[in-house]
């Protein structure tokens, strides 16, 4: 019986391996891409096999293709489409803005808005922007209620503002699950966070200023992965 519980955990602590990206789909994006910048002809050269080789040495991403060799089809998320209108000289004008996520559920996280005369061009526009905005955070066992050493959750309590509302991220205990408002689980889980307690302050309704809040949040972690 003993040995039995001791094999059982083994495999928990199994570490997660993290899916790359597959060679056909790196190749179909590649294959009609013309890039502009030194960083996107490298990636198109095979130079650069990593989006973690462009992260870490905080290089500015100019060109959206860039990711999607590096990591495949992202998930996306439009978490808000607004109209909005404003008067001018010749009449009334209207516009959409849309705010974006992306993401592959396993650490790689992204967010963008965007405005545009019509609807499909602003997710577009707000898609390429989140990719532009991509980041990886490390993930871990933060919570002293679990300790099974597992990236399921954040490593430390980290806290995000933006406009009125702010959020702060708490370690939770493998199994909990999120516990956020729809908002911020709708980043959390793109990120790859899969529990979290959370407390929010200000004005938690407003869906632009609770995502990037979240997103900020998720942000400390990456400033301080030195120490970690």
């Amino acid at each position: 019986m003993a040995d039995d519980h001791a094999e059982d955990k083994e495999e928990e602590m199994e570490p997660e391996i993290e899916p790359e990206v597959e060679p056909e789909i790196a190749e179909e994006i590649i294959k009609g891409w013309v890039p502009k910048t030194r960083i996107g002809r490298l990636v198109k050269e095979g130079k650069i096999k990593s989006i973690d080789e462009i992260i870490e040495k905080n290089i500015e991403i100019k060109e959206p293709e860039i990711v999607d060799a590096l990591l495949g089809e992202l998930k996306e998320d439009i978490l808000e489409i607004n109209m909005v209108q404003r008067m001018s000289d010749s009449g009334r004008r209207t516009r959409f803005a849309v705010t974006a996520l992306v993401g592959t559920g396993n650490g790689y996280i992204g967010i963008g808005r965007a405005h545009a005369k019509e609807v499909g061009s602003a997710i577009r526009k707000g898609v390429g922007r989140a990719k532009l905005n991509i980041m990886h955070i490390e993930r871990g066992c933060g919570s002293w209620q679990c300790g099974c050493g597992r990236g399921h959750s954040v490593p430390f309590s980290v806290t995000g503002k933006s406009g009125s509302a702010e959020i702060t991220i708490m370690p939770a205990p493998r199994g909990l699950g999120i516990v956020a408002n729809d908002t911020a689980k709708r980043v959390l889980v793109l990120a790859g966070i899969k529990d979290a307690w959370t407390f929010t302050s200000g004005e938690t309704r407003t869906k632009v200023n609770m995502s990037y809040a979240t997103f900020n949040a998720l942000k400390q972690i990456v400033g301080t992965r030195g120490v970690i």
